[in-house]
């Protein structure tokens, strides 16, 4: 599977590899910073990259990940409330690995270093606008349904 993610769209194309069209669309949300490589800049990266580890297959919806650990909670919308400044990584996590030396992969711009993942966020959370610190926000249902139809080593454009 070839994953297309559209910045300007703020969606994500999933595609059979060779020249078939889009199986499947979702709506996303990436970085209200923009995009860029730098680290630390949490802005959503660009260009090709690769699917380097799944996590969470099996969680419950809204299982709560903290440096891609459960953390045994299933996000409630109160958590909002306490910790209103969190980008909440929820249900299933696709991360991310740049595959262009250079410009997203080692040194300063290493995506992967950077911890950049597609992940679930509360249901609450808007798609189809930038809004996240880096990564590719998707609804609960949706990164499941992404989820297992992809597998490690799949390729990921960001455009």
């Amino acid at each position: 599977m070839i994953l297309n993610i559209d910045i300007a769209a703020q969606t994500l194309s999933l595609c059979q590899a060779g020249d078939n069209p889009s199986t499947k669309t979702y709506e996303v949300s990436t970085s209200k910073f923009g995009v860029g490589e730098t680290n630390n800049s949490f802005q959503t990266p660009r260009g090709a990259h690769c699917i380097r580890a799944k996590i969470g297959d099996g969680a419950p919806i809204n299982t709560v990940f903290i440096g891609r650990r459960p953390t045994g909670e299933v996000f409630e919308e109160k958590f909002r409330t306490l910790y209103p400044n969190r980008d909440w990584i929820l249900t299933r996590i696709l991360w991310l690995s740049g595959k262009e030396v250079g410009f997203n992969r080692l040194g300063s711009v290493d995506t992967m270093r950077r911890y950049v993942y597609i992940h679930g966020s509360p249901d609450s959370v808007q798609m189809g606008t930038p809004g996240s610190i880096g990564c590719i926000r998707m609804n609960n249902a949706d990164v499941i349904d992404l989820f297992d139809r992809v597998s490690v080593g799949d390729s990921v454009h960001i455009i």
